[in-house]
């Protein structure tokens, strides 16, 4: 089709994936659009069809995107299949705009958090780094080895893509080992070791995050993305999107967690707000090693406190099918066959497990 403003305005989103309009007037061109909507105006060229992202439309004019994929188009016919010059920071926004389509909006974030935390590249060229600088900046994580192993692969595919775009002439990680792999933590906390962390928990943002983790079992992700949605009078419901395994997650809402899950306006108000945001809490590091030194305990995470609870309830006599559900696991009772047919809730021996649990850590925190 010949892509107007107005063709362009009309162009309708896919039930699912994508769809590509491509425009009759200039060979490659055309608009990309998403499941939700979203469209951008992209080029295709190459045997290898490799795809750029022009810019979004509504910020990039239709009659400057036409211009600027000529303008690209004539440096491929002229010979000019070299790396082009990008910043860091602009070639990761790029990045993120073409994958949105692509990967989960979850896992989107923790690639960004990734690569904004531990590669702080800024506005240097990624023509100028090379395998010391993404080295170096590796080493740093050396003493968190399941850190380190996460940033490599993000890394990784980052540079791929990066690579596969022309923007670096050789892949700096081509010839780089991946980390050591990590072995999984083995680590539960005590009854004394878990109450002294309950006692220092205060009565903030944090705290209650702490403490509903030791109550629930879930992951933090999910905890500190809770809202007003998701919470009712007496259950907790993950979407889909949120939880790990892609399944919508419910469990039932006992009085120690109703009471840490304060009443909020709006549906989509988040339940523990960064300071002063509206964006989920994000400040776990300096909040984690001031509670670690008035627990005067250390060599334990907060996802600890998630086996903690998976270990202490087969204690208290709930079974493993229960605990598995709690977690929202689909390995292990719900694996194969039983995973595909089996569709009981479990919701009245999930509320029983909890309420034990909320009993024993009553029971602990009093003595």
């Amino acid at each position: 089709m010949r892509l107007t403003d107005i063709t362009v305005r009309a162009l309708k989103a896919p039930a699912t994936g994508v769809a590509l309009y491509s425009d009759d007037v200039l060979t490659g061109f055309g608009v990309r659009v998403s499941q939700g909507g979203t469209k951008s105006f992209v080029l295709t060229y190459g045997p290898r069809r490799t795809r750029e992202t022009i810019g979004r439309v509504g910020v990039v004019s239709l009659a400057d995107a036409r211009e600027e994929a000529k303008k690209r188009l004539a440096e491929l016919t002229l010979g000019r299949d070299k790396p082009r010059a990008i910043t860091w920071s602009a070639a990761k926004e790029e990045y993120f705009q073409e994958q949105s389509d692509k990967i989960r909006a979850t896992t989107a974030a923790d690639y960004r958090y990734i690569l904004d935390r531990h590669f702080k590249y800024g506005e240097v060229k990624l023509l100028a780094l090379g395998q010391s600088d993404i080295e170096k900046s590796l080493s740093r994580l050396k003493g968190l080895p399941a850190t380190q192993q996460r940033a490599f692969v993000v890394l990784r595919a980052f540079i791929g893509w990066a690579h596969r775009k022309y923007y670096v002439e050789r892949n700096p990680m081509e010839r780089m080992k991946a980390p050591h792999p990590y072995v999984p933590r083995e680590r539960v906390l005590s009854d004394k070791e878990l109450v002294r962390v309950w006692r220092v928990a205060e009565d903030d943002t944090f705290g209650r995050i702490v403490k509903l983790l030791i109550l629930t079992g879930q992951r933090r992700g999910e905890i500190t993305r809770l809202t007003g949605s998701m919470v009712s009078k007496d259950a907790i419901t993950i979407p889909a999107w949120l939880a790990k395994n892609d399944r919508e997650h419910k469990i039932p809402l006992c009085a120690m967690a109703k009471a840490l899950l304060t009443p909020i306006p709006g549906k989509e108000a988040h339940f523990f707000p960064a300071l002063g945001r509206t964006t989920p809490f994000n400040g776990f590091s300096k909040c984690k090693m001031r509670l670690e030194r008035r627990a005067g305990i250390t060599g334990w995470t907060l996802h600890d406190l998630r086996r903690t609870f998976a270990s202490g309830l087969p204690a208290l006599g709930v079974s493993i099918p229960v605990v598995e559900k709690l977690l929202n696991h689909v390995s292990g009772s719900f694996n194969g066959i039983v995973g595909v047919y089996q569709r009981y809730d479990y919701l009245p021996e999930m509320r029983d497990a909890l309420e034990k649990w909320e009993g024993h850590i009553q029971a602990l925190t009093r003595k």
